[in-house]
């Protein structure tokens, strides 16, 4: 894994946070409707630039104007 990318931890329900549009998610077209193209995603109320990937568990999440879209487990090393 990058060295460089941020252990973000879970989401704290009492901090903002940006949606994040699992697979497993029907609405998640409906996500980029509600979202209006943000420039950062945020994660416990840190900002993150747009195309930044953090570490969430074992899932990497990259951000998408505001959207954060999982790109793969966090151990292969891969993006």
């Amino acid at each position: 894994m990058d060295a460089s990318l941020v252990d973000v931890g879970a989401q704290d329900s009492e901090l903002k946070n940006s949606p994040v549009a699992w697979e497993s998610d029907e609405d998640s077209e409906s996500l980029r409707a509600v979202e209006p193209g943000e420039p950062v995603c945020f994660f416990n109320g840190q900002a993150y630039d747009h195309d930044t990937v953090v570490k969430c568990g074992p899932e990497l999440l990259r951000c998408d104007h505001g959207i954060w879209y999982p790109v793969g487990p966090s151990d292969t090393g891969e993006l």
